[in-house]
């Protein structure tokens, strides 16, 4: 037999339940719920060697079909308050944010790219774009990938 690891999608309906609290105690630690693998474990209710034996091999799967990344380059003046305008109006039309990279500014301008998850109840990009681009200060929005 190959020795390759290989992956596969699997439901968690087939699964054994120990795999799903895997998972969740991988989140709860990694979000700050619980402070420790231990005390993780103990809350979801399996033992610290179950986990150690599986959280190497065992990864949530975010379905790419459901999720759609949406990349932005804004321009911006070099003015005190422009990005946080960009970032409260983003807040306010429900956009998750992923990153933020802003370069320094140059001839009084600053190029930032903007990442952002789309998902429900959430403005689309082109009403996004228009919204920023209404923006004091900014100076061009373009819509780098993303529907």
């Amino acid at each position: 037999m190959d020795k390759r690891t290989r992956y596969i999608v699997v439901d968690t309906a087939v699964l054994p339940e120990i795999f799903g609290k895997v998972l969740e105690v991988k989140k709860l630690v990694a979000d700050k719920t619980e402070r420790s693998f231990s005390s993780a474990c103990k809350r979801m209710g399996i033992s610290r060697s179950a986990f150690y034996k599986y959280r190497d091999c065992v990864f949530a799967y975010d379905d790419k079909m459901t999720q759609q990344i949406v990349n932005f380059s804004v321009t911006l003046r070099d003015q005190a308050g422009v990005l946080s305008n960009v970032l409260t109006t983003l807040y306010s039309m429900h956009a998750n944010i992923l990153t933020v990279n802003q370069n320094i500014p140059v001839d009084g301008v600053a190029l930032v790219s903007l990442s952002l998850k789309m998902g429900e109840g959430m403005a689309n990009p082109i009403e996004i774009t228009r919204a920023i681009s209404d923006l004091h200060g900014v100076v061009e929005v373009r819509l780098l990938s993303g529907k």
